[in-house]
């Protein structure tokens, strides 16, 4: 089955509104105190019990997998702190979700 237009539409503006609430930890770096190892086009996360450190590339925003996870961490976490982005699940399924979308 095709997706039609205006569903792509839909997603496109929904992940707009999902980056405008984490936009803190993706756009500005130096200005608000964030490392600058960040490099263009990429944006850190944070995951499992440890917190581990990850840079992701923004493309990764279109998979609804990440999506998913994104949701999941706004309503566990919320995106209104300056340390980026807490992804709730362990690095096992992080690395099973990034292996499916790449």
């Amino acid at each position: 089955m095709a997706i039609t237009g205006s569903k792509k539409l839909g997603q496109a503006a929904q992940l707009r509104q999902m980056l405008r609430r984490c936009s803190s930890s993706l756009g500005r770096r130096e200005e608000a105190g964030l490392p600058g190892d960040v490099p263009r086009g990429h944006f850190a996360v944070y995951v499992g019990a440890g917190r581990s450190r990850y840079i992701v590339p923004v493309a990764c925003l279109a998979a609804p997998e990440f999506q998913e996870l994104l949701r999941k961490a706004e309503e566990e976490f919320g995106f209104g702190h300056d340390m980026g982005i807490t992804l709730p699940c362990d690095e096992a399924n992080f690395h099973a979700v990034l292996a499916a979308i790449t």
